[in-house]
């Protein structure tokens, strides 16, 4: 059974002024969504979940959904911020969706084989699709243990030059598995490091080339049960703050301490880079061509 890619795309992109999942960065108006679905295809996925929100529903089907018609077969599921376990409602004036670990929940009804799960303004380049690939399409077996997977970026790949970033450091035992994520929301360059800024009195050093989850994640079934459970028992401490989120690096975090998974972290040199900032549009532009010229992958992404 060939493993399916579940992106989140329910987002907006505040900081970057629009819907940037749909806006051309290749030469013949490819998206970063656009090369992310080519990778994963040639990385032996056979299948797209699109986690959408139902007010850009429209829009999204026509100018995204529409490209891979013959392709691969292509689903949508809605993160709807109203999508909560009893006795949970919304809270009054709440606006802000729950997190990624919320948006990869939606798609519990459409998903019943080992799925990645990436964000659709992000490239992360045909090797890591390559692994991930292969990790999904040969699964662990063995044990009481769910068995992850995560591929590790290394940190100076993946800082912006327009701004902060959040990341996910991540620390790597020595047989390659993670130990533990630590979100950093952020991070900058500083000379031959890097530093996250959240307490700008005493930041926390990092070394740049420090292993980073971009949300590239590959996962079996077995997830969906364990966010049922788990969410409910997040929401009783943080539903009632206005802008708690629930990320899926808390939730792997959670079940390797508890002894309930394990998550191999698959290391690559890829190139990655996302529009985080408007101002980064022009450097994701000139490195995607770079790739092309390099015959990495075609100037039309999707001829037929």
């Amino acid at each position: 059974m060939k493993p399916t890619l579940v992106v989140l795309a329910a987002g907006m992109g505040s900081r970057y002024g629009g819907l940037k999942q749909v806006d051309p960065v290749g030469p013949s108006g490819e998206a970063i969504l656009d090369y992310s679905v080519f990778d994963a295809v040639r990385g032996g996925f056979g299948k797209v979940v699109f986690i959408i929100r139902h007010d850009f529903e429209a829009e999204f089907k026509e100018k995204v959904g529409r490209k891979y018609e013959g392709l691969l077969p292509v689903d949508y599921c809605y993160q709807d911020i109203a999508d909560l376990p009893a006795p949970y409602a919304v809270p009054a004036g709440r606006t802000k969706p729950w997190g990624t670990a919320h948006a990869t929940r939606a798609a519990r009804s459409v998903v019943n084989e080992p799925f990645a799960v990436i964000n659709a303004d992000d490239f992360y380049g045909r090797d890591a699709f390559a692994k991930l690939g292969a990790f999904l399409s040969a699964p662990v077996d063995g044990g009481d243990k769910l068995h992850f997977a995560m591929v590790g970026y290394r940190l100076d790949l993946t800082l912006s030059e327009n701004g902060s970033v959040a990341r996910g450091i991540c620390d790597v035992a020595e047989d390659g598995t993670l130990r533990g994520v630590k979100e950093m929301t952020k991070l900058v360059r500083a000379g031959d490091t890097a530093e996250n800024r959240e307490n700008p009195d005493a930041p926390d050093k990092v070394p740049l080339d420090a292993r980073v989850s971009m949300n590239l994640w590959g996962f079996t079934p077995g997830l969906f049960a364990e966010l049922e459970r788990r969410f409910p028992e997040w929401l009783a401490v943080n539903g009632a703050k206005e802008k708690s989120e629930w990320y899926i690096p808390f939730v792997v975090d959670e079940l390797i301490h508890e002894g309930k998974a394990d998550c191999r972290v698959l290391p690559t040199d890829s190139s990655w880079f996302g529009v985080t900032y408007r101002e980064d549009k022009p450097h994701v532009t000139a490195a995607i061509r770079a790739l092309v010229d390099a015959g990495e992958y075609p100037s039309n992404l999707l001829a037929r």
